[in-house]
């Protein structure tokens, strides 16, 4: 029997939305900060999925603190038309939500996509359903901040959208209050032999998160809790390889054959969500008495899975585990933070073979750092890079980055001392302190290659003038690059430069090596 390994979308790629459209299947997650905004994943059989396109390839989302921006996008397609509704976060700051829901349209799933409609804001996770008499109805979260204690997600609430109007009309009805789990997001309806079933993200997005379903005869409700609920978690078996699973959507194959694609989360060394929130999928099978179920019989996730009676379709893979800066365009695995990849702050024509990063602001900047980086898909790996670039001033920085967000990051960087001239050193911020080393190593002029080796929750920095790697300080724990304690996206590896004289210095890297293994 031909199975699928879990998680199908390593590294950062939380809240997956999967839809079929004829033969072809579509996963879209949230991207928060990071920029292109929310990639389409494209598969045929559920087994092979490779990046197609992004919905927002130019967001900008200067000034959104860490970890807002892109929340939970949900896609659907009715009458040829694909929709995409999504939460863009401007401050997510206890107890406060400020949000605003849009949702954009197109014909293709690789665009154009129509301009944002506003739709409402101060909530979260929203979805659109298409019902069979032609209404469509969205739900989103209702988030009350009068609430004592963190549970302020309290249910689900839901409003008739009018495409010819382009707004919500009418009503809203608030349609489920959630299960005992409580934090009750992420919902989707899906109608089935004259149900509306309800499923929803429970729990919290930590190892208690869960998958619960409700179903109704009417869509407004009211929705009757499954007695089994919840039908996915973690949260009672520490020894899973899958935890903190929740926030799933479900889809139909050709052959009537059922998966919820769903969040997890790989912890390092049971504890550290380094490679952040990730994507897989799980067979499920309706009951006699038209309830879902894992096909495994139990509610917990699995590593691998029955593949469905499907061809199977592979792609033709490219390496991106070498990127020598030699085209055009960055590979669609690069990302940049808050502000679009564009000449204003990048070149890779400037100087023909190399990325030329235009220097900008600190690494703590909520606006125009110039840093490109991938996420971090393997516990194992090495990265590498080659850098020239020629500071005069200690405000001038650039180098290779192990970077979560501006609370959580550790970062090898080429700089001026005024006594020992060009100089290599470390900083770090792990939750909030931050922390500079003092190994001002000097270096020589000319290009500096710069090397990270991962090993688990542990990393070293290392420096080469020539073929002779030099360490860099001692091995530090990486614990604090992944989503406990803050955030919700997960680690990256790239190179970064900071000018913080707006002088206009740049720095140039000749090339970017990721080599990296689950072993």
């Amino acid at each position: 029997m031909e199975t699928i390994k879990n998680p199908i979308l390593t590294g950062f790629n939380p809240d997956p939305c999967i839809i079929r459209v004829e033969d072809d299947y579509y996963i879209i997650t949230s991207t928060f900060e990071w920029v292109s905004g929310i990639p389409v994943y494209h598969s045929k059989d559920l087994q092979h999925w490779q990046y197609l396109t992004s919905v927002l390839p130019n967001a900008d989302f200067r000034g959104n603190p860490d970890s807002c921006g892109i929340w939970a996008p949900a896609i659907s397609y009715n009458d040829g038309l694909f929709y995409v509704v999504y939460t863009d976060v401007m401050r997510s700051q206890y107890p406060f939500k400020d949000g605003y829901n849009y949702l954009i349209t197109s014909s293709s799933i690789t665009g154009p996509w129509s301009e944002p409609i506003y739709l409402n804001k101060s909530s979260f996770d929203p979805s659109l359903f298409h019902d069979d008499d032609g209404r469509k109805w969205y739900l989103d979260v209702d988030w009350d901040f009068r609430i004592s204690g963190r549970n302020k997600s309290n249910g689900i609430k839901m409003q008739e959208y009018c495409p010819k109007k382009k707004r919500l009309i009418g009503d809203v009805f608030w349609i489920f209050t959630g299960t005992d789990l409580k934090k009750t997001e992420a919902s989707h309806i899906y109608k089935r032999n004259g149900y509306y079933y309800l499923i929803t993200a429970e729990g919290g997005t930590g190892l208690t998160h869960a998958v619960t379903v409700a179903r109704s005869k009417c869509i407004t409700g009211p929705y009757i809790v499954d007695p089994q609920n919840p039908i996915l978690t973690a949260a009672h078996n520490p020894d899973l390889l899958l935890q903190k699973s929740g926030h799933a959507s479900l889809v139909q194959t050709q052959n009537d054959e059922w998966y919820i694609a769903h969040l997890c989360s790989r912890p390092v060394d049971g504890k550290y969500s380094i490679l952040g929130r990730e994507t897989a999928l799980q067979k499920v099978i309706w009951t006699d008495d038209d309830w879902l179920r894992l096909v495994s019989g139990t509610n917990e996730p699995q590593e691998f899975i029955p593949a469905p009676d499907l061809p199977l379709h592979s792609f033709k893979t490219t390496d991106d585990s070498k990127e020598d800066f030699d085209n055009s365009q960055l590979p669609n695995c690069w990302l940049s933070l808050r502000r679009p990849k564009n000449s204003s702050w990048m070149s890779l024509s400037e100087r023909p073979g190399y990325l030329r990063l235009k220097a900008g602001e600190s690494i703590h900047s909520l606006a125009n750092q110039s840093l490109i980086a991938r996420r971090q898909q393997h516990f194992s790996l090495t990265i590498e890079t080659k850098i020239d670039f020629e500071p005069s001033c200690y405000l001038h920085m650039a180098g290779l980055v192990l970077y979560y967000n501006t609370s959580k990051y550790s970062y090898l960087y080429l700089s001026f001392d005024e006594v020992r001239g060009r100089v290599i050193n470390v900083m770090h911020n792990r939750l909030g302190e931050w922390e500079l080393e003092d190994y001002y190593l000097p270096i020589p002029e000319g290009e500096l290659k710069l090397k990270a080796v991962i090993n688990g929750a542990s990393a070293n920095f290392y420096f080469a003038a020539d073929d002779e790697w030099t360490l860099v300080g001692e091995e530090f724990h990486i614990g604090h690059l992944a989503d406990e304690g803050m955030g919700f996206t997960g680690n990256f590896v790239g190179i970064c430069a900071q000018d913080l004289l707006g002088g206009g210095i740049y720095a140039d890297f000749d090339y970017f090596y990721y080599e990296g293994s689950d072993e």
